[in-house]
């Protein structure tokens, strides 16, 4: 088992920025692609980025040039920085982590952009 707790989000102006952090616990060992995922109301929960332990990073279209990834190995923890960020950002954020048994979820964060 993974455990995932999320910190961070808010609310912040357009044009703004946040950063997100996810700490992970457990069965860390097996974990081979983290990444942040995000769900707004009344939309399907997509992906916003994600990043291997070598530090491959991938990002949703919509996302990129705007935010980083990234993930600090020694303390378990994945961050993401939100720049520029736009009303269309808004949605609850929700930390991912998969390994061999599947996927792991945190209990998600609200971001909200206001115009």
């Amino acid at each position: 088992q993974v455990q995932l707790v999320e910190s961070g989000g808010g609310l912040v102006q357009f044009g703004g920025s946040l950063s997100l952090s996810c700490a992970a616990s457990g069965s860390i060992f097996s974990i081979y692609v983290m990444g942040w995922y995000r769900q707004a109301p009344g939309k399907q929960r997509e992906l916003v980025a994600s990043i291997t332990p070598g530090g491959r990073e991938n990002y949703g279209d919509s996302v990129k040039g705007r935010f980083t990834i990234s993930r600090d190995n020694a303390k378990n923890t994945m961050y993401l920085q939100m720049n520029s960020l736009k009303p269309e950002d808004t949605a609850v954020y929700y930390c991912n982590a998969k390994n061999v048994f599947g996927d792991f979820w945190g209990q998600g964060t609200q971001v909200t952009v206001s115009s």
